[in-house]
């Protein structure tokens, strides 16, 4: 008798169709993300934790076992993704005691690691062609790699070298707009897209923490990173509820709805 799976294979891509909405959520999970982890962070490192790890376990269960791309459950999962690489690129610095420019880097090499490995072993990065369970797998440790390098470069440019998180968020701002313009002019689309995935995360937290610390730490407003994480999930909820209700993100079917055929789009 044959074992069923613990994780179904997927009949549809599992991630979304890449549009303006999908950059406006991804910018505010990973502001979200920043502001809930510091918060946590100082109001209970043990709650923090069980949140961070609990709350990414949890949504990656939902996620894997799914059949089909849900709004709710992707997003989700992105979200605590953003909690927790935030928390594990803030222990290499605060627990460890490593500089800024030792967690960047090392993080870099994980970004670059996961890309090369996903690569040689399925022929593409491109996320429409993310359905097979395996695929997605790469997809999410790249993620979660791509988020704890975010965190750690937006701390590095705004602490470390002094801009402030204001001008580091406008600096990121700037970057993420080379990848867009490169690919309208020709650029391989799969390369800009995970080069502004990437710009995402410093681009979010940097002026998620602009909004949320005090004035005395890079500059901030003072809003409280707690009211900043609040006003951000709020925020998410209401445009993800309208990604669900008109479920224009969801990626086209694959031919036979049931078929776990793979297109070449490297």
């Amino acid at each position: 008798m044959l074992r069923k799976p613990v994780l179904p294979e997927p009949v549809a891509a599992k991630v979304p169709e890449v549009t303006a909405l999908f950059w406006v959520i991804k910018v505010l999970t990973t502001g979200m993300g920043e502001s809930a982890s510091d918060f946590l962070g100082k109001t209970n490192l043990v709650l923090g934790g069980l949140v961070g790890l609990g709350g990414l376990g949890l949504a990656l269960w939902l996620q894997l076992r799914a059949r089909r791309y849900s709004a709710a459950t992707y997003w989700f999962t992105v979200a605590m993704v953003a909690v927790f690489g935030t928390m594990a690129a803030d222990v290499l610095h605060k627990i460890l005691g490593l500089s800024y420019w030792v967690t960047s880097a090392f993080y870099a090499v994980a970004v670059a690691g996961c890309f090369a490995v996903w690569r040689r072993m399925e022929g593409t990065l491109d996320i429409h062609s993310i359905v097979t369970q395996r695929r997605e797998l790469f997809y999410w440790a790249t993620v979660l790699a791509t988020f704890a390098l975010g965190t750690a470069v937006g701390d590095l440019t705004g602490m470390t070298m002094g801009l402030g998180f204001f001008a580091s968020g406008v600096l990121f701002t700037v970057a993420i707009l080379v990848p867009l313009v490169a690919w309208r002019l020709g650029a391989n689309a799969v390369a800009a897209f995970w080069i502004a995935y990437v710009l995402t995360r410093p681009l979010g937290a940097s002026f998620a923490d602009w909004l949320g610390k005090e004035h005395s730490i890079g500059g901030g407003l003072g809003f409280g990173d707690g009211r900043v994480a609040l006003a951000a999930i709020v925020l998410i909820v209401l445009l993800v509820t309208r990604a669900a209700l008109s479920g224009r993100d969801a990626q086209p079917a694959l031919e036979g709805e049931d078929s776990t055929r793979v297109p070449e789009l490297a």
